[in-house]
C-alpha cells in the first residue's frame, strides 16, 4: 500500500481530513474546520510513546543505553533510541502547531498516522494563498514527527496536502523554511521558541508571491526551453 496509513483497531484509518477526500478513500472526512483536540480524536492519534531498556535474551540483562519506544495502547514497538533520546507525544506536537497557527488563524486540513504510528503528521492551510497571475496556490503549514528514532520533528511550509506517505515525501522535498529539533529532554523548550521563527518564515512565504509573480513575466523561446528541460528533468548520460 504506497498510501501507509495506519488502520486503527476500530477498523478505521487514523487519518483526518477537512472537506475533500484522499486519493485512497481512506480517512474520517469533517465537514468544517476542528480543533486541535477533535483532530486527534478523529485521526486515532490519542495513544502515548514510552521508551523502554531493552534485555537480553538470554540474561534477561539490560544492554546499556539502548532503548525501544513503543505505543502504550496496542504494545507495538516503533524502535531503537539512545538515551538521550525523548518522545514527544502526538498531544504536545499539536500543542505546538496551535501556538504556531493561531486561534482562527488557519484550519487543521489533515492529520494522521503512518507505518502503524511510527510517523505522524499534521497540516494546516494558511489563510492567505500565493497568487502567481491568474493561478492560486495554497499554502500549508506540516509538522511530521517520527517515533522510532529515524528522523527530527520537522515543521515547515509546502504547497502540498498531506494524504498519505507519497504526499507527505512530496511535502518534505517541497518545504521551505525548514525547522528540525531532535528528540531530548528539552525538545518541549525548544518548540515554544520554534513557533517564533515560523512566524517570520510565513512572512516569507509572502515575499515569495512577489518573486513568482516577476518570474511568471520572464518568456523564454522554445530551444532555451528544451535546454533547461535537458538540464533539469532528463538523466545524466554516463
Amino acid at each position: 500500500m504506497s498510501h501507509n496509513i495506519n488502520i486503527h483497531t476500530s477498523g478505521e484509518a487514523s487519518l483526518m481530513l477537512v472537506k475533500e477526500k484522499a486519493w485512497h478513500g481512506l480517512g474520517q472526512v469533517v465537514p468544517e474546520k476542528v480543533n486541535s483536540a477533535e483532530a486527534i480524536k478523529l485521526a486515532h492519534l490519542d495513544w502515548k510513546v514510552e521508551k523502554q531498556p531493552i534485555l537480553t535474551a538470554t540474561t534477561k540483562q539490560e544492554i546499556p543505553d539502548k532503548f525501544c519506544t513503543y505505543r502504550t495502547d496496542t504494545n507495538d514497538l516503533f524502535g531503537v533510541v539512545g538515551k538521550i533520546y525523548e518522545p514527544l507525544q502526538n498531544s504536545d506536537a499539536f500543542t505546538f502547531f496551535d501556538s504556531i497557527v493561531g486561534e482562527g488563524e488557519a484550519i487543521y486540513e489533515t492529520a494522521g498516522a503512518l507505518d502503524n504510528g511510527r510517523i505522524v503528521f499534521i497540516t494546516a492551510k494558511m489563510p492567505d494563498f500565493i497568487k502567481v497571475k491568474d493561478d492560486e496556490i495554497e499554502k500549508y503549514l506540516f509538522l511530521t514527527n517520527s517515533h522510532d528514532g529515524s528522523s527530527s520533528l520537522m515543521c515547515a511550509f509546502t504547497p502540498v496536502r498531506i494524504v498519505c506517505n507519497n504526499t507527505l515525501n512530496m511535502a518534505i522535498k517541497q518545504a521551505s523554511n525548514v525547522i528540525k529539533l531532535r528528540h531530548t529532554e528539552s525538545i518541549v523548550d525548544r518548540l515554544e521558541q520554534a513557533h517564533k521563527l515560523m512566524g517570520i518564515a510565513n512572512k516569507y512565504m509572502t515575499e515569495v508571491e512577489d518573486i513568482f509573480n516577476k518570474m511568471a513575466k520572464i518568456r523564454v523561446g522554445e530551444a532555451t526551453l528544451k535546454q533547461l528541460i535537458t538540464r533539469v528533468v532528463l538523466p545524466k548520460k554516463e
